[in-house]
């Protein structure tokens, strides 16, 4: 039976500033369960699938203000340990499954997922009930986590302008990642 040694999660507005802010809280994270060893990639897999998401449903204009976000422009992030494997995984609203791309040499983006497929173990996409989907990958870690206890976890503080304030949307999100959680065991 799988171990589920850690997990915790953050749900952002759908912004470019919600990529800082997943890093942030992934870097917390990992130093938090002392599990640094993954840490660089880990922290390019969040910046690739938050960038996604952030496209995917983040209101269209390139500097949104508080008028432009709706409920739908809304991701979470989840982090999770089972065994000796680091998931990340990303949902949001979207039903638009993504695909790696090849780009011409001289192409500015469409990289993204190339970069998560040459880090991880594995990747790929689940559909929760809820809606929408979440793109997660794998990492194998090369020693299990532990939790820091002199470092107490700190309370997911974040500003005003990537805060997803609480209702149907947020709880969407809460309900779509803890799925995938339910599902990973299973598959397991």
């Amino acid at each position: 039976m799988p171990l589920l040694r850690a997990w915790d999660r953050l749900t952002l507005t759908a912004v470019p500033s919600a990529v800082s802010c997943a890093r942030a809280f992934a870097k917390f994270t990992l130093r938090w369960w002392d599990a640094t060893h993954v840490m660089d990639d880990a922290l390019l897999v969040v910046s690739e699938l938050v960038t996604n998401a952030v496209t995917a449903t983040g209101p269209k204009t390139t500097t949104p203000t508080w008028t432009d976000i709706k409920a739908e422009h809304i991701l979470g992030v989840q982090l999770r340990v089972v065994d000796m494997h680091l998931y990340v995984e990303v949902w949001d609203r979207s039903d638009e499954v993504p695909g790696t791309k090849h780009p011409a040499a001289d192409a500015e983006d469409g990289r993204g997922l190339l970069l998560v497929e040459a880090l991880t173990k594995r990747w790929g996409t689940s559909r929760p009930p809820v809606g929408g989907k979440i793109v997660w990958a794998e990492l194998a870690l090369s020693k299990p986590p532990t939790l820091t206890v002199d470092v107490p976890p700190l309370p997911h503080r974040l500003p005003a302008h990537v805060r997803v304030p609480e209702g149907k949307a947020k709880d969407a999100v809460a309900t779509a990642l803890m799925q995938r959680v339910l599902e990973g065991l299973r598959n397991l």
